[in-house]
């Protein structure tokens, strides 16, 4: 297991399930050495999760994930070693939250829709004030006793083929960028998400591209001239091969080099703090990533 994981996700993001303080803990049991939480368009955790980690002996890496797009791709941008007191990641996260509570309405309509009924009032109180994500409308839908009946929700059922995680499958399958109940939001451009996270002092590292880009992983080389600063490369996403052509491409373009999970907790629960499938020296990953620091 790798005692360093870059990419955490805590409940201040929409769809993570343990506090600051339940993932330092779990991190200081498995042994974890440095671990940066990095929450959807969201930075609240952050100082919390470093004044922790320094009383349990953990690094914590400040961290935020971006939601953003480039050439209509929907991507995501890791910012490390950022200022987090900066008052532009609070008015991203609002302005992120305001554009989910619009859409709202029409998530449920679309999977209306397709045969797929939510209890509205059931999904906002679960929801307690925050985005209602697709996870989260799968878990509502999911677990009601009536969803036997409905075939679309077979698969994500108890032995069903999309059984492992059904939440997120659940998400993947009708509220991706594509798919049935999908309603597009006005993220940031890449470019400008690159230029946030270097105007925070940060680093700004593509995360598991080969997630987002699935076929089109040549795409690599024009996001790269955007201005990232470096590839996650050892993901829990990526397939070996994908993780030796992002390492080639690293190299290619002297790009730093990132490690993480991803963990969520309940919504992917088939991914554990730590697994990273990292196969180089991990601290030198976090030190060189130091070293790149303005």
């Amino acid at each position: 297991m790798n005692r360093i994981d870059l990419h955490i996700h805590s409940n201040c993001s929409d769809d993570g399930e343990l506090s600051v303080h339940e993932i330092l803990d779990a991190s200081k049991n498995m042994g974890m050495k440095t671990i940066s939480i990095t929450d959807h368009n969201c930075v609240r955790g952050v100082s919390e999760a470093i004044g922790y980690g320094k009383q349990l002996g953990i690094e914590v890496v400040s961290g935020i994930e971006i939601d953003c797009t480039y050439n209509s791709v929907n991507l995501h941008l890791l910012g490390y070693f950022i200022n987090q007191d900066m008052k532009e990641f609070d008015q991203l996260e609002q302005d992120i939250f305001d554009q989910e509570a619009k859409a709202f309405q029409q998530k449920i309509e679309n999977l209306r829709e397709i045969g797929i009924v939510v209890d509205e009032g059931e999904l906002l109180q679960k929801a307690a004030g925050r985005i209602t994500c697709g996870e989260l409308i799968g878990e509502v839908v999911l677990n009601k006793a009536e969803s036997i009946e409905n075939e679309l929700l077979k698969p994500y059922l108890k032995g069903g083929e999309r059984s492992n995680m059904p939440y997120l499958n659940f998400y993947r399958d009708f509220f991706a960028q594509g798919k049935a109940a999908y309603v597009p939001l006005r993220y940031l451009q890449l470019k400008d998400a690159i230029e946030l996270v270097r105007k925070s002092n940060g680093i700004p590292v593509i995360a598991h591209p080969g997630e987002n880009l699935k076929d089109n992983m040549d795409m690599i080389d024009s996001i790269i001239k955007e201005g990232v600063m470096g590839i996650e490369v050892f993901s829990n996403y990526h397939t070996p091969g994908q993780i030796e052509y992002f390492y080639n491409k690293s190299k290619e373009h002297k790009l730093l080099v990132s490690c993480g999970s991803d963990f969520h907790g309940k919504n992917k629960p088939g991914i554990k703090i730590g697994e990273c499938n990292c196969t180089i020296d991990e601290a030198y990953l976090v030190d060189s990533l130091k070293a790149a620091c303005p």
